[in-house]
Parts: C-alpha cells; structure tokens; sequence
C-alpha cells in the first residue's frame, strides 16, 4: 500500500518532464491544425475583430513579461508578476482563445482546453514546487499573488525586488535581488525573443485575411 502513492508521484514527475519539453512543439503543431481547419472554414470579418480584443492583449501581456524575467538569476515580483504569478500562460491562454474566436471552432476550442489541462497544468505545478523548494519567500508571494487569474492592484514586496517566475521556473538558488529594480527591459525582451509571438500572430492574421478573401472569391464565383 506504502508504494503506490510513490509510483502515482514518480510518474507524475515523469509526464510533468515530458510536458516540459513537448509544449513549444506542440505549439507549432497547433498552428498547423489552425491552418489546416482554415482551408475549410470561413472566418467572418466579424469574428476576426472580435478576436483582436483577446490577440492584443495577451501579446502585450506576454512582451511586459518578457521584459522582467531573469532567467536563472533571480525571482519577479515585479511589474506583472505583482499581480499574476504567471503572465506568460495567461498571455499565452488569451492569444489561443482570441484565435478560436477568430477561427469560430468549437472543437479547436476544446482542444487548447485538454492542451493546457495536459501540459501547461503540470508544467506550471512542476515549476511551483521547484521554487518553493528554493525561496524561503515563495509561500507568502503565493499567498498574495493568484496564480492565474491577475488580482487588482499590485503586490508590493516587503524588502525584496527578487523575482519569482511560475511561468519560466526562473530561479536564483542565491537569491540575489535585481539591480534594475523592476524595470521593464528591452534587452531582457530581445533576448526571450519574445518578438517570435508577435510574428506567429500576424502570420496567423495573415491566413485569416487570405482564407476570407478565398472564400469571398469562391462563393461570388
């Protein structure tokens, strides 16, 4: 009886591994089946400027966060990170939903929902238990800042400008507090390459705008 909790967790860890590494490929899979379902669908001009209300908003989440995040030197409280423990995911969730929206597919809708449950989910769990095995501080950022859903005014750390990643499974084992304070940083954001993010969106934009006029052309033809 002892064993079964300590097999269920050593492969929870396993899949939570796996997870880890197949999410940005399977990223590029997805754009590929939303391309594939636009030689099919129509999109409507109205669905694609709905859309543009989630795509934007989730892109200019996802470049603020960009912008804060040390990569294995320390933790961020700062800037989005004071209101959502993981501004990546939640930019990442409104720029999917934004193009479901667009594409106006109910079944592409459920697979980015079993996408995330599947891999963002024990991704994000694996990174939490990782920075709370590493920084004393981590519980009680966890306690005031929600993991997701954004609160509405910022956290303010006491004595620490320490950043604290959910989203990267930054970390600084040292604990080393950042000497920019908090501040956004363009290079920080050139070096994550967030850019990448807005180009699949206009590419994305791009096939939207081609299958309209394809379609507009077939049916006035």
């Amino acid at each position: 009886m002892k064993e079964r909790p300590q097999n269920s967790e050593t492969w929870i860890a396993r899949w939570r591994r796996i997870a880890r590494r197949i999410r940005v490929p399977l990223g590029f899979v997805a754009a590929g089946v939303y391309l594939w379902r636009l030689l099919d669908a129509a999109p409507l001009p109205a669905a694609i400027l709905s859309s543009l209300v989630l795509v934007l908003p989730g892109l200019w989440l996802r470049g603020y966060a960009a912008g804060y995040v040390k990569k294995n030197e320390e933790l961020t409280q700062t800037g989005p990170y004071a209101y959502t423990r993981n501004p990546l995911y939640l930019g990442s969730i409104l720029i999917a939903t934004g193009f479901a929206v667009a594409l106006m597919s109910v079944a592409f809708a459920l697979l980015l929902v079993v996408g995330f449950m599947l891999i963002y989910v024990p991704v994000i769990v694996g990174e939490e238990e990782f920075l709370r095995a590493n920084f004393d501080d981590y519980d009680e950022y966890c306690r005031r800042v929600p993991r997701l859903l954004p609160r509405r005014v910022p956290f303010a750390s006491s004595g620490s400008s320490s950043d604290v990643s959910c989203a990267t499974g930054v970390s600084n084992l040292s604990g080393a507090s950042s000497t920019l304070e908090g501040r956004f940083s363009l290079n920080l954001y050139r070096r994550h390459r967030e850019y990448r993010s807005a180009l699949g969106a206009a590419v994305l934009y791009a096939s939207l705008l081609i299958s309209l006029a394809w379609h507009q052309l077939y049916m006035h033809g």
